[in-house]
Order: C-alpha cells, then structure tokens, then sequence
C-alpha cells in the first residue's frame, strides 16, 4: 500500500509540473529569425502528364527581424541617418542579431560585377537616399563571443577588408509601413530579379542576373 501511495503522490506530482509547463508563456526573441528564398535558373517540365520545376538553384538569406514597436523616423536624416540602427558600427547588419547571410548556389551579378556561388555576410552602408549593399567574407559567430575576434555577431567589429561585392542600392518610399524588417526577393523572372529590402516606410532594392 505504501509504495501504491508513492506512486500516486509521484503521478499527482508530474501532472502539476506539466500542467505548469503547459501555463508558462512562450517566449519570443525581440527580434525573431526570418528567411528568403528563391529559385532562378529553373525551368518547367511535363514529368508524369504533371508540371514539375527542374535544375532551379536556391538563394537564400538568413536574417533577424526587428519590429518597429511605434518608433518614429527609424533611419534618421542628415549627419545621423543610419545611426540609430547600425549602433556604432560602421554599417548595418541590415537586421538584428546575428549577421545577416546569404548563400546562392549560382554566380550572381549585380552592377555588372559576379558574386560567386557561396555563402557570405551581408551589410548595407546607410547614406540618406543611397544604400550601397555589402557581400562580406567575413565569418558570422553563431552565439555572441565577445573574445572571438575571427567572427562577426551582427556588423560589430566590421571591416571593408573582406569585402567582395559592392552593389548600389535604389532607395524609395512606401506608401504603407513596414511594421517587421522585411527582406524579400521580388520581380523575380527566370534569370534573376531584385532584392528588397524594407522597413517602415524605406524601400531599398538592387537588381541581379544570374551569372551561369
């Protein structure tokens, strides 16, 4: 009987804590992680009487989302445009948290110049009215290391040394706001098309062509 009772009490026990569990609220980070993603290159094809998109190479970008949270004039204007969000780096990490990445499996061309297939860290250097997009070699940490001096947790520590590729950017206004930092691929066709890149009520974009 005593061991029947231990056995209860241990069952009545379980069922509080999960109950508890179940209640607690779940936590979001300030800024929570988003993708985009495209395919390019690809084509359609009769498979099996049914349509099927074949030999599309994937580009992806990986980033943080920040909410805008009832902020006013996000990026500033004059001498202090960008400050805000880049937070005493020397550019933005276009995002939040850990660095913002993308990986293309194919060559891509902006302003006439090929980024090579691979991974790689992505900032914007803010101007007002002209965004200048960044493809860096450089490492992203994926937990924040202050002592790690190799790797990069969002755009602080950032040097143009790593750079790769720098693609001008068209900046516009938007008739609506952006409540959540938004990246996006847009006007996609089959060799390539823009990426976007919105906040409140800024557009930035810049056009890419497959390079294969």
């Amino acid at each position: 009987m005593r061991r029947h009772g231990w056995m209860l009490a241990l069952v009545a026990i379980s069922a509080l804590v999960a109950g508890s569990l179940a209640q607690a609220p779940v936590r979001k980070p300030a800024s929570p992680a988003g993708t985009a993603d495209t395919q390019i290159g690809g084509k359609y094809a009769d498979v099996q009487g049914r349509q099927r998109y074949q030999d599309g190479k994937w580009i992806e970008v990986t980033y943080g989302r920040p909410i805008k949270r009832g902020r006013q004039n996000l990026f500033g204007a004059g001498a202090d445009y960008g400050k805000a969000v880049s937070d005493g780096s020397p550019v933005w990490r276009a995002g939040a948290n850990q660095t913002t990445r993308l990986m293309t499996e194919v060559p891509l061309v902006f302003d006439g110049k090929t980024l090579p297939a691979g991974e790689y860290s992505v900032f914007v250097e803010l101007k007002e009215n002209a965004w200048t997009l960044i493809f860096s070699n450089w490492p992203a940490q994926e937990k924040y290391d202050p002592n790690n001096k190799a790797a990069l947790w969002g755009s602080y520590g950032y040097t143009p040394d790593k750079d790769v590729l720098r693609a001008a950017m068209k900046v516009e206004t938007l008739p609506f706001s952006m409540d959540q930092f938004t990246i996006a691929f847009i006007d996609i066709a089959a060799d390539g098309g823009k990426l976007a890149m919105m906040w409140d009520k800024t557009m930035a974009t810049t056009s890419f062509k497959s390079g294969s």
